[in-house]
């Protein structure tokens, strides 16, 4: 089906680009830096697109970028996530106390 009103008007994007639409997009990756890595594999089983055995998806990971924590750099993440988890406590234990406070006070006066 032919559009019968001409070709798109050039567009004034608000970051700077005048452009036709559509022009741009080929020139994405150069903009963004990608490099071709697989962030997150869309290729699993069960969605319509999902290719068995394709090599080409798994390039991406790398498994040696991985590197195994100090001891002092795992001492730091379990205090901070043990410090992470009192906090929740304290915070949901104060709010408890609160409710209790103005239940008593307050609510069945």
């Amino acid at each position: 089906m032919r559009d019968e009103r001409g070709p798109l008007p050039e567009t004034h994007n608000t970051d700077g680009y005048s452009d036709t639409a559509g022009d741009h997009v080929n020139s994405v990756s150069e903009e963004t830096g990608d490099d071709g890595r697989t962030i997150a594999d869309m290729n699993v089983e069960g969605m319509p697109w999902y290719v068995p055995g394709d090599e080409n998806r798994s390039k991406g990971h790398d498994k040696g970028m991985h590197t195994q924590m100090t001891d002092s750099e795992l001492r730091m993440y379990r205090f901070a996530a043990l410090k992470a988890g009192l906090l929740m406590i304290l915070v949901f234990g104060g709010a408890f106390f609160l409710f209790l406070l103005f239940c008593d006070f307050v609510w069945f006066r």
